[in-house]
């Protein structure tokens, strides 16, 4: 039987104090006080950043798409999108990933079968959402020779993440915003800066921007992000389309609505903009479901697909979770934009 809600950890509470000052308009108060730390943070990063040497990566290029700050800002959503689009455009993509919050550090594949806690949440979204080859490795360098040796026909890599991990050799990068921008525009930990919002973006860079506008200095274009159909968390897990409802069709009952998001405000002012009327659980961002979060009484529960490859369909007794994919479009151009920085892929030389 499910328990009741969890006390939140002393650093799930750190962490909501902290993103509560992050995204404010200036520093003040106890941001003030963080902001010698922010110095010193600023200072070993940038020594790291220039001492980092790129290992050998993989022989096809790679995109790195990553935040500038901490926290989601709609990273794997736009991985997804781009690695449609990238198949769409006739190129063979895979993705690398560190896989947060997995058990392990060392390079492993993303089979369809695995567990989040073996490969990270997100990752393994990404995998089942779109069946190119993934896997993840602390060492990102790694995981990039490891996928392209298992996995020849791949001619084209996307890093999930990985901005700041500049050992990893790459050929162009995507920074990714929303709408809270640089919050504060402070360095960590005094602001969700990891590094600093660059002047201008280099020739090898490019912005996108996830939520309803443009929200830093940098240009770029935005991309357009809707629910999808509520699916039954058993016919999402076997890929069942038929058994998926229009959202309307789940405002005749009380809904919970549970996301462990860094931003999981987000997807609640998406249900209720979809006509929606719930109550809400936002948990820490990369939550493990170790146990179900809502009380045992709980009917119907809506939460995101990063959510849904953790729960345990054993586990939930009477409750229905209902599991709500987020559709992103791209805007028009970019991936092909992002195609013209990379290197064409090279014929592959037949093995003797």
């Amino acid at each position: 039987m499910a328990p009741g809600p969890e006390r939140p950890s002393w650093a799930a509470r750190l962490e909501a104090l902290l993103q509560r000052h992050w995204w404010q308009p200036r520093p003040r108060g106890l941001m003030r006080l963080l902001w010698p730390l922010s110095l010193a943070y600023g200072g070993l990063a940038a020594l790291a950043r220039r001492q980092a040497v790129p290992q050998a990566g993989p022989a096809v290029p790679v995109l790195v798409v990553g935040n500038l700050v901490v926290g989601g800002a709609g990273k794997t959503p736009t991985v997804i999108a781009l690695v449609l689009a990238f198949q769409a455009a006739g190129r063979r993509p895979g993705v690398i990933s560190r896989g947060h919050g997995r058990q392990g550090h060392g390079v492993s594949a993303v089979t369809a079968d695995a567990s989040a806690q073996a490969v990270g949440d997100e990752p393994l979204l990404i995998r089942r959402r779109t069946q190119v080859p993934v896997w993840v490795g602390r060492d990102r360098s790694a995981a990039a020779r490891g996928l392209c040796a298992a996995h020849p026909e791949v001619d084209v890599l996307l890093a999930d993440d990985g901005l700041q991990h500049r050992r990893l050799r790459r050929d162009a990068e995507l920074l990714v915003f929303d709408d809270r921008g640089v919050g504060n525009g402070q360095l960590l930990p005094a602001g969700p800066l990891r590094e600093p919002l660059p002047v201008a973006l280099g020739p090898q860079q490019r912005v996108i921007y996830t939520g309803q506008g443009v929200s830093t200095p940098l240009p770029g274009g935005s991309g357009r992000r809707r629910l999808g159909r509520a699916w039954p968390l058993c016919a999402w897990l076997r890929d069942e389309a038929h058994a998926a409802v229009e959202l309307h069709s789940l405002t005749d009952r009380p809904l919970l609505a549970v996301a462990g998001l860094a931003a999981p405000q987000k997807f609640f002012d998406m249900l209720s903009a979809a006509g929606l009327v719930f109550d809400s659980l936002p948990l820490p961002d990369h939550h493990p479901y170790a146990t179900l979060p809502w009380p045992a009484s709980t009917r119907d529960v809506l939460t995101t697909e990063k959510d849904a490859v953790k729960i345990d369909l054993a586990a939930l007794a009477g409750t229905r979770v209902w599991v709500l994919p987020l559709d992103f479009q791209l805007p028009p151009g970019l991936a092909d934009d992002l195609l013209s920085l990379l290197p064409a892929p090279q014929p592959k030389t037949p093995s003797p």
